[in-house]
């Protein structure tokens, strides 16, 4: 039978034991948790550096969904301006092509008697020879141009959204009165605007020239050919600066 001293020699020694074995326990514990904490740590530092480019990556597709937002709006009202300004050319070809026709109408009577109608590089011409508006080297416009002009001025009244230019021409023979080639054919074509002018034709729309000798159609070496020189030209045109003006206003 053990003693009451043995007793508590085997008692102290089984809580010493004990003791140690809580000991290490806990001390592997607080390791196991200190790296727990550690991965925690770096999870969180982790995922705040997702969540950052997260967030950058948000802010880069809202503003590329503005940006091209935008695109899409400055395409479509383009687009609309080029529908508008084709259906401008569209209904400016389509008033070229009946003007061209009117003026042929307008000048049936005059058919064989120096007067052609044509539509070119898209532009109405209507050239008048030199026998139906004047008399040699003569600046005024006799009675058989008047009438042609007259009906001209018919027609041009009809559609005052066409320009006007008057071009006169010579041949490459001197005046004998001394005056040059280019102040005849300015002159003329200056009478020719007065003319319309007196007609009704708006003078905003009316633009005289006077190109001379220098721009021929036939050979001046021939007497046929000087008299195709000899010409007035009177040239149909879009007005442009209107154009462009109403293409701007569309922006």
């Amino acid at each position: 039978m053990l003693n009451k001293s043995t007793l508590l020699w085997i008692i102290a020694g089984t809580i010493i034991l004990s003791a140690c074995g809580n000991s290490k326990k806990l001390e592997t514990s607080m390791a196991e948790t200190e790296k727990a904490n550690a991965r925690s740590n770096d999870l969180a530092a982790k995922n705040a550096e997702l969540q950052k480019q997260v967030d950058n990556l948000t802010r880069t597709n809202q503003q590329v969904n503005t940006e091209f937002s935008k695109y899409r709006t400055d395409c479509e009202a383009t687009s609309k301006r080029l529908r508008d300004l084709q259906a401008e050319l569209t209904e400016i070809v389509d008033i070229l092509d009946k003007v061209e026709k009117r003026i042929e109408e307008g000048m049936a009577d005059f058919e064989n008697k120096g007067v052609n109608v044509e539509y070119r590089d898209g532009f109405v011409y209507v050239s008048l020879e030199d026998e139906l508006m004047y008399k040699a080297r003569s600046v005024t416009v006799q009675e058989a141009g008047k009438k042609a002009l007259a009906n001209l001025a018919k027609v041009l009244n009809e559609y005052p959204k066409l320009q006007v230019i008057v071009l006169g021409h010579t041949d490459d023979r001197q005046s004998k009165k001394g005056s040059d080639n280019w102040t005849l054919s300015t002159e003329r074509a200056n009478g020719v605007v007065r003319f319309l002018r007196d007609n009704n034709v708006d003078p905003a729309r009316l633009t005289a020239a006077g190109k001379g000798k220098y721009s021929p159609v036939a050979d001046n070496t021939t007497e046929e050919g000087r008299a195709q020189n000899r010409r007035t030209e009177i040239i149909l045109n879009p007005d442009m600066a209107a154009l462009l003006e109403y293409a701007e206003s569309k922006k």
